[in-house]
C-alpha cells in the first residue's frame, strides 16, 4: 500500500490528540476538546460552526462534504471541519458566531472570515486561492484540460510574457477573486494549442457559452473583475441560498428580478425568450429569476409588496440607490416589455415604486393613529403640531412589546391638540424622503421641521418625556435611520 503524505500527517494529528478525530462524509467533527489541537496542528483548515435546525446549514452541508471529499482525494493539505454551536456555545461565542453557518478559516492557527459561495466548487476555488498562487502555472495542454474539465468556471491568461501590464493586472485581479479558478500559460506552443493567441484572456465554463473571450479595447483592473464576474454566472441567474451570496456581493449592483412559478411552468415559458434582453444589458444589470413556489422567497414577495396573484411579473431594484424599487408598467412578461422597462430604467424616466396600503376610513379614530404612505407627509410634516411616529413591522417580536405601551401613550396625549401619536407599517409603506432599516424605529417629527430620533428606553415615562420634552436631548437625525439592536429589516442575502 503506497503511504502518502498527507496520510502520515492525518496518523500524526491523530497521536498528538491522543485519539482519532471523529469524521463525518470526510469533514471533521470538532468540540472544545479536540478543537486547539486540530487547529494548532493542521496548516490549513475551514471550520464551519453550524445550528442543526437550521435551512442554511442543511443546505450548505452537502456542497461542504463535497467539498471536503474532492481535497480528501485530491491529497491536498487543506481539511475542512464542523463545529455543532448549539453543542459548542462557549466555543462559538469565543470566535463571535452570532448566526448560522458562520465559517472560518484557519491558516497556520490564525482565523480569517470565509467569504466565498455556498458549492463545492466555490468553497475548493476559495481554499486553493488562500493557499496558494493566484493562478496555477499550466506546463502542458493535458494539466489545462483537466482544469478546465474540473472548474463550473475557470479563467485563462495566456503571456509569454508575464511582465506585461496586462499580464500583471490578470494575476491582480486572479489573487482578489477568491470564487474561481485563474490559470496563466506562457508556453507559446501550448498557448497555440489551446487556441489562443499571446495576451487573450479566455474564461472556460462548463454552461451555457464553454469558451468566451475578453474583447473590450479597454483593460484595466476594475473592468476586468467586472468582466469575470458577468460570464461566470448564467445570464438570467436563478435565485437561491446558494447564489444569493454572489448574486448580492458582485459587482453587479441593479437587478432585474423575474417573479416566476415553476409548478405553473412560467420557467419554461419565459425563460429563453428573455435571455437575449438579458445577455445585452448583463454588464449593467443581473437577471435573476425568483421561483415564487418556494416558501423561503415569500419574504421577498413581501419586500416588493406582491400577491401570488400577481406572478409571473417583473421587478427591478438598485441596491445603491437604499434598495430602491421599479415596477414596470405592463404587467405583460415579453421580451419587448422588459427591455423597455429596463430602457426606460437607464434613461431616467421611470419613478420609484413605493409601497402604500389603502388609508382605512377609521384610520384616525383611535389614539393612536394609522399612517400610510399617502397621508405621511400631511399629518407628520404639520408644522402645527408635534407627531411621534412608530415605523413597525408586523412580526418584528420588539414592535410587539411595545405595543400596549405606545397604546397607552396615545392615550395620554389624545387630549393634547398639539400632538399626535401614530404609526406606521413600515413593512408595507415606503417613503421617498426616510428609509427604516430596523424596528422599531421612533421618530418625532416637531413643529419646526426637526425630525429627532428616539433611542432611549421603551417605556411609558421615557416615551411622555420625549414628546414633552419636544424631543431635548436628541440630536436632529437624517432621514435614513441605523439600529443594531433591534429587528432588522431583510439582508441582502435574504431577501
Amino acid at each position: 500500500m503506497r503511504v502518502t503524505l498527507i496520510a502520515v500527517a492525518i496518523a500524526l494529528l491523530g497521536a498528538a490528540l491522543g485519539d482519532e478525530v471523529p469524521t463525518e462524509d470526510n469533514v471533521l467533527v470538532l468540540s472544545k476538546a479536540n478543537f486547539d489541537n486540530v487547529v494548532s496542528t493542521t496548516d490549513f483548515i475551514l471550520v464551519e460552526f453550524y445550528a442543526p435546525w437550521c435551512g442554511h446549514c442543511k443546505s450548505l452541508a452537502p456542497e461542504y462534504a463535497k467539498a471536503a471529499t474532492k481535497l480528501n482525494e485530491e491529497e491536498s493539505p487543506i481539511k475542512l471541519a464542523k463545529v455543532d454551536a448549539t453543542q459548542e456555545q462557549e466555543l462559538a461565542e469565543s470566535y463571535g458566531v452570532r448566526g448560522y453557518p458562520t465559517l472560518k478559516f484557519f491558516k497556520n492557527g490564525n482565523p480569517i472570515d470565509y467569504s466565498g459561495g455556498r458549492q463545492a466548487d466555490d468553497i475548493v476555488a476559495w481554499l486553493k486561492k488562500k493557499t496558494g498562487p493566484p493562478a496555477t502555472e499550466i506546463t502542458s495542454v493535458e494539466q489545462a484540460k483537466e482544469l478546465i474539465a474540473a472548474n463550473s468556471v475557470a479563467v485563462f491568461g495566456f503571456f509569454p510574457d508575464q511582465a506585461t501590464e496586462k499580464a500583471k493586472a490578470f494575476l491582480a485581479v486572479a489573487g482578489l477573486v477568491d470564487d474561481q479558478v485563474f490559470a496563466i500559460v506562457s508556453d507559446e506552443k501550448i498557448i497555440d494549442e489551446l487556441e489562443a493567441q499571446p495576451e487573450d484572456i479566455v474564461l472556460f465554463k462548463n454552461f451555457e457559452e464553454p469558451r468566451v473571450k475578453y474583447e473590450a479595447e479597454l483593460f484595466n483592473e476594475d473592468l476586468f473583475k467586472t468582466w469575470v464576474f458577468v460570464q461566470s454566472m448564467p445570464v438570467i441567474v436563478e435565485f437561491s441560498h446558494e447564489t444569493a451570496s454572489k448574486i448580492f456581493g458582485g459587482q453587479i449592483k441593479y437587478h432585474l428580478l423575474l417573479f416566476l412559478s415553476k409548478k405553473n411552468g412560467d420557467f419554461e415559458k419565459y425563460i429563453e425568450e428573455l435571455k437575449p434582453v438579458a445577455k445585452n444589458y448583463r454588464d449593467r444589470i443581473m437577471a435573476v429569476a425568483i421561483d415564487t413556489d418556494e416558501d423561503d422567497h415569500q419574504r421577498i414577495l413581501e419586500f416588493f409588496g406582491m400577491k401570488k396573484d400577481e406572478v409571473p411579473s417583473a421587478r427591478l431594484i438598485a441596491l445603491e440607490q437604499d434598495m430602491a424599487k421599479y415596477k414596470p408598467t405592463s404587467s405583460e412578461l415579453s421580451a419587448n416589455t422588459i427591455e423597455e422597462f429596463v430602457q426606460s430604467f437607464f434613461a431616467g424616466t421611470l419613478k420609484q415604486h413605493l409601497l402604500s396600503e389603502e388609508l382605512p376610513e377609521d384610520w384616525a379614530a383611535k389614539p393612536v393613529k394609522v399612517l400610510v404612505a399617502t397621508n405621511f407627509d400631511e399629518v407628520a410634516f404639520d408644522n402645527t403640531k408635534k407627531v411621534l411616529v412608530e415605523f413597525y413591522a408586523p412580526w418584528c417580536g420588539h414592535c410587539k412589546q411595545l405595543a400596549p405601551i405606545y397604546d397607552k401613550l396615545g392615550e395620554h396625549f389624545e387630549k393634547d391638540e398639539d400632538v399626535i401619536i401614530a404609526k406606521m407599517d413600515a413593512t408595507a409603506n415606503e417613503l421617498e424622503h426616510t428609509k427604516i432599516t430596523s424596528f422599531p424605529t421612533i421618530k418625532l417629527y416637531t413643529k419646526d421641521n426637526q425630525v429627532r430620533e428616539y433611542n432611549g428606553e421603551r417605556t411609558l415615562a421615557g416615551l411622555t418625556k420625549f414628546v414633552e420634552t419636544n424631543g431635548e436631548g436628541a440630536e436632529p437625525v437624517p432621514s435614513v435611520s441605523e439600529h443594531d439592536e433591534d429587528d432588522e429589516a431583510p439582508a441582502r442575502d435574504e431577501l
